[in-house]
């Protein structure tokens, strides 16, 4: 069903900046185990090594069709091949990489409990994550404290109050996110 967006979706990144299509990074699922999650690449190759978070609205590590994949989640979509391998749900904590789950408490490590997601309360939330870091004179201690924090504590809420409703209503709110992104653009 998706396979056209994926061959549009594909090309638009090989003509912008080259091969390769796929942007793979470990990250860490249910259990703690670790997985490859699969995105569009939206960055030059080898951007992480500069940095794992993306800082503001013109990160100069992403490409120009980065902007637009990013800016209405489209560089999310691979993430269904990682759902349908069983490693990833539709709806559940956003999985981090090991680095920052190193730093979780006990508590906050219950959300390795569930199958990450593609989506969540955390992303509705802080769907302007990068605009937030890109204030700060130290981003990544910004993330560590205020904002790692912040979404641990939605992804346990999550958890708590995990039924078919709860998926659907954040499904309809991600929705609802990314389409007035959309609107935001038109006016």
């Amino acid at each position: 069903m998706f396979s056209p967006f994926f061959v549009i979706f594909s090309g638009l990144v090989v003509i912008d900046s080259g091969f390769p299509i796929f942007y793979i990074q470990q990250r860490v699922g249910k259990n703690s185990i670790d997985f490859l999650l699969l995105k569009f690449r939206t960055m030059y190759v080898d951007s992480d090594e500069k940095g794992l978070l993306t800082v503001g609205a013109k990160d100069v590590r992403v490409t120009r069709i980065g902007y637009f994949l990013r800016k209405y989640k489209i560089d999310e979509l691979p993430q269904l091949f990682n759902v349908l391998a069983g490693e990833m749900s539709i709806i559940g904590p956003r999985p981090e990489v090991r680095k920052y789950v190193n730093m979780y408490t006990l508590e906050q490590k219950k959300v390795l409990s569930v199958k990450p997601g593609i989506s969540d309360y955390a992303s509705i939330e802080f769907a302007n994550e990068n605009e937030i870091l890109s204030k700060s004179d130290n981003p990544e201690q910004l993330y560590i404290h205020e904002i790692m924090p912040a979404k641990l504590k939605l992804n346990l809420q999550y958890i708590q109050d995990q039924d078919p409703l709860t998926d659907l209503k954040i499904i309809f709110r991600t929705i609802r996110r990314i389409l007035s992104r959309s609107a935001k653009d038109i006016q």
